[in-house]
């Protein structure tokens, strides 16, 4: 029988301290975080974009340049115009969101507070949350008018259901260990919702909060191309629909450009400031 071979042992010696490269742990690098430049440079290619395609067309009628609109929004800035129109749209926009935010809450508490209720709240939000806002304009103009009533009716339908359906799917996700360890700590009724329920849900309300805004916010501007049509007295979407007919349609972009920067404005100062400080914080968000 051949016996193997048997390998030599052998010790390596350790290193001297000296020679052993010593990482300072307390000294970090990190690179600025450049997100804003991107996005800015995004929206110059944009505008390249468009002003090459509205020379190449060479119809001011069909599509004015980047830099003609520019002109148009600055001078309705600068003249006021804008400003009028923009501020009577936001004021009924914030009152529509906000009724719309307050029956949400509603809704989602009888949701969430009995079998009954939420089987309710599934059978309307299965009913009401495919019907587009806009098509119960004309029920609103019957019931209520050419007025502000029309438009909060069709505002507080666009938010309702998507707040109402986000923030219930979000206080069913809260898991039991967080209602019993708020139980353990003598937490009960409405403690036990502002301290357990509502943290814990917080990432799917502001979800609804942002799709209730979205809608509320296109819901307002095409409701207003209809009262503009009808009445002759509207916000930014009368605005739009006037330049058109007037035939001004670098006007026309302003005013699309004038609805894309509010809720740009929105998202990033308001909801994103709302995420930062709560649920990005706490780690809930990345």
């Amino acid at each position: 029988m051949v016996t193997p071979p048997i390998r030599p042992e052998y010790v390596l010696e350790a290193l001297p301290a000296a020679a052993t490269p010593v990482f300072d742990q307390s000294v970090k690098f990190s690179l600025p975080d450049l997100g804003w430049l991107r996005k800015i440079g995004m929206l110059l290619v944009i505008a390249l974009i468009w002003e090459a395609l509205a020379r190449w067309f060479d119809n001011d009628l069909l599509l004015p340049g980047a830099i003609q609109t520019g002109k148009a929004f600055a001078d309705g800035l600068a003249s006021g115009e804008l400003w009028g129109y923009v501020s009577v749209s936001l004021q009924v926009l914030t009152q529509g969101f906000t009724l719309g935010v307050v029956g949400a809450f509603l809704l989602t508490w009888l949701a969430v507070s009995s079998k009954v209720g939420r089987e309710l709240i599934d059978t309307l939000a299965s009913m009401f949350n495919p019907l587009p806002a806009i098509a119960l304009l004309p029920l609103a103009l019957l019931w209520f008018g050419l007025g502000k009533g029309s438009l909060l009716m069709v505002l507080v339908h666009s938010v309702l259901w998507p707040l109402t359906l986000s923030a219930t799917a979000g206080f069913r996700s809260v898991p039991d260990t967080l209602r019993m360890a708020g139980r353990n700590y003598g937490l009960g009724g409405l403690r036990m919702v502002l301290q357990i329920l509502i943290p814990a849900a917080l990432p799917a309300i502001l979800s609804g909060l942002k799709i209730g805004w979205a809608f509320a916010w296109r819901t307002l501007i095409a409701a207003e191309l209809v009262f503009g049509s009808t009445s002759g007295q509207g916000g930014l979407g009368w605005y739009i629909f006037q330049s058109r007919n007037e035939l001004f349609t670098d006007k026309v972009f302003a005013g699309l450009a004038a609805v894309i920067l509010i809720g740009l404005a929105v998202e990033h100062l308001v909801f994103q400031t709302l995420e930062r400080v709560t649920v990005r914080r706490w780690g809930m968000q990345r």
